[in-house]
């Protein structure tokens, strides 16, 4: 089973590490979504640089806590996306939507 997690380094700081795949993204969808509606600061940054490898199922995770941070009236930012996921946007056409901090 791949190991993945997501937590609160700060305030409104979440860090995603681990594989992304399909064995973790339930529970990392089901963790963040709290983890956002939780959060008190109104911007909050997902940081991905503890990410060691991701599938297109990663960029379906941040597609789905753009919408959680917005359900939750927040917005959502991106740091460190690793070089694999960002190909995976680049060839799906996302980069120009994910909040991608530079």
């Amino acid at each position: 089973m791949s190991q993945a997690s997501i937590s609160e380094a700060s305030p409104g700081v979440l860090t995603l590490t681990g594989e992304l795949d399909y064995q973790s993204a339930p529970a990392l969808r089901e963790q963040g979504a709290r983890l956002l509606k939780a959060a008190q600061s109104s911007a909050c940054v997902l940081d991905c640089s503890g990410v060691a490898k991701s599938s297109s199922v990663g960029i379906a995770l941040l597609l789905a806590f753009m919408r959680d941070a917005g359900a939750a009236g927040k917005s959502l930012s991106v740091r460190s996306l690793p070089k694999d996921m960002h190909e995976i946007a680049g060839v799906c056409g996302l980069l120009e939507i994910l909040p991608l901090q530079s």
